[in-house]
């Protein structure tokens, strides 16, 4: 193929045995284009690895992603900064001991794009899954997506999800229709079920929701607040789903999250002698940030410090696990945030390193804590100041099963392999660009340690739109006149990127009738449903 339209194209040949074209990003087009002979040599070396490791232990490695939610960079992991917020994360400080942390490690600005695109491999606009929403959504992950679960099934792996999925509440997109073998999700995330209840008004949380706040002598709608809404499923692959725990109260979402941590460790316990190895997904729900019946012991004296250390005490007991079932070896852990902190919430989640939090753009939105440990494969301590993203999981867990050949060809899979940054460390990234979306808007793109941001140019002027994030990671002091130079390449970044767009368009949201295949379904979640196809029918009509 000419070098023009490999550019213009971004087609990124990946290194597999059977050659199987892999359509990235344009800008990636043109790393490869520098490095790839480079990189070729060195997936050698690491394939040598992988399969050295195989044949030690008779089977590919398990695969573990715990992902969590809204935590600013720096509170976990690291002891010096636990003693500035006032409670203590010693088993993510282990980790970061044994293993690697990651110190540029991107997502998406907000838990839904970011639960997507791990899922995916693509950038959440690409799925139409850009936006976070609420009951009734009404809407969810299309089935037409290719999901890192079906990927490693292809590939011999048992897989299971439990925590939160936020995908939707499609039966599409429920996590056992999306390649998982076995799985209890939500289909929300964890702020209607903490809030939307009685306990959640007396906190002065929730406003207006429950019989007993609402207009007593003018009411007119009894229909329009979302009671009936389900918050967790559980499911097979190929069957119906069951509703778990109405969200009635603070108790049952309490419940419900420790269902998802026992679920998570009896997985580990089932499936560590079995013939084939697993992929986990346990992406736990938090925080519930209601004192009642909560013990508080932290410095930190709020609810959701005492989260985060309820959340490193069940990362600590899937490690350990892990060590009993004598697979600590033979298992990749990636432990991470999906985004910064909610600002919004109240004496909870604050900015601790950088500037920005959910939603933003900026990097406390969207840099975040993470960490890996492989116990023989990953060297103690490794520090990694690569930039990795979300993204790059989906491609670099289905290289490390084996499974690139799985990977849809049709499409655009913005994840990068980056198993040799997991094998061989720092400075063995194969990226150096990220392009950021805020919901459905192309708002920044990074570019080795600088950052543009797009929004807020004055029309046909470069505007004080450039960070330089080695010397300002707080992004408090845009620069324009030292920056010039840069104008044209990040305009040719972004003209590359949107011309492929044109190419491979974005995915429109896909919308639907919520709660369709679960088997017990409520009364009040039956009315929810009829009141919903109404509104339904002019949503497609506009």
């Amino acid at each position: 193929m000419p070098r023009l339209s490999l550019l213009l194209l971004g087609l990124f040949f990946s290194l597999s045995s059977n050659a199987q074209k892999i359509i990235h990003d344009a800008e990636q087009a043109l790393l490869q284009d520098q490095f790839g002979d480079q990189w070729a040599k060195q997936d050698r070396e690491v394939q040598k690895k992988l399969a050295d490791l195989e044949k030690k232990f008779g089977k590919k490695p398990n695969i573990i992603h715990i992902m969590w939610d809204d935590n600013s960079f720096g509170e976990v992991g690291i002891e010096e900064f636990n003693k500035i917020r006032g409670f203590d994360t010693p088993r993510l400080n282990r980790m970061a001991d044994e293993g690697m942390t990651f110190t540029r490690m991107y997502t998406e600005p907000s838990c839904t794009p970011t639960r997507a695109a791990a899922l995916t491999g693509r950038l959440s606009v690409r799925c139409g899954m850009h936006t976070v929403a609420f009951p009734p959504e009404g809407a969810g992950l299309n089935a037409d997506e290719v999901t890192i679960a079906e990927v490693l099934s292809q590939a011999g792996y048992n897989t299971a999800f439990f925590g939160k999925a936020h995908q939707g509440d499609l039966e599409q997109s429920y996590m056992h229709n999306q390649g998982f073998d076995e799985a209890q999700f939500s289909l929300y995330n964890q702020f209607p079920p903490i809030f939307w209840h009685r306990e959640g008004e007396k906190a002065l949380l929730t406003i207006g929701y429950t019989p007993e706040m609402t207009e007593k002598k003018y009411l007119v709608d009894e229909n329009f607040r979302p009671y009936g809404y389900i918050a967790d499923i559980e499911g097979k692959k190929g069957g119906l789903a069951r509703e778990t725990l109405p969200p009635t109260s603070i108790e049952n979402h309490r419940a419900t999250m420790k269902q998802h941590q026992e679920k998570a460790l009896d997985y580990i316990r089932r499936k560590a002698k079995d013939d084939k190895p697993f992929y986990l997904a346990y992406w736990p729900h938090v925080y519930d940030l209601i004192q009642k019946d909560m013990e508080i012991t932290t410095s930190n004296s709020t609810p959701f410090a005492q989260n985060i250390e309820l959340l490193d005490k069940y990362i600590g007991q899937i490690m350990d696990e892990l060590k009993a079932q004598g697979i600590s070896e033979n298992t990749l852990v990636v432990c991470m945030a999906d985004n910064g902190p909610m600002k919004e919430a109240p004496n909870a989640m604050y900015q601790v390193v950088f500037n920005g939090g959910k939603g933003d753009f900026k990097e406390g939105g969207i840099r975040v804590a993470a960490f890996a440990q492989w116990e023989g494969m990953i060297e103690a301590g490794e520090v990694v100041g690569d930039m990795i993203t979300v993204h790059d999981l989906f491609t670099t867990f289905a290289s490390i099963g084996r499974g690139t050949k799985y990977i849809p060809t049709d499409r655009i899979i913005d994840g990068i392999d980056q198993t040799a940054v997991f094998v061989e460390g720092d400075g063995n990234s194969r990226r150096d660009y990220y392009h950021v979306y805020t919901g459905p808007i192309y708002a920044a793109t990074i570019k080795q340690q600088y950052k543009r941001v797009w929004v807020g140019d004055h029309p046909g002027l470069v505007g004080a739109s450039f960070f330089d994030l080695y010397n300002d990671p707080r992004e408090m002091r845009p620069m324009m006149a030292q920056f010039l130079w840069a104008w044209g390449p990040f305009d040719m970044i972004k003209s590359r990127h949107m011309g492929l767009k044109r190419e491979y368009p974005d995915r429109p949201v896909t919308h639907g009738i919520p709660f369709g295949g679960i088997e017990n379904l409520r009364p009040e979640s039956k009315k929810y449903i009829e009141n919903y196809r109404d509104a339904f029918e002019f949503r497609m009509k506009e």
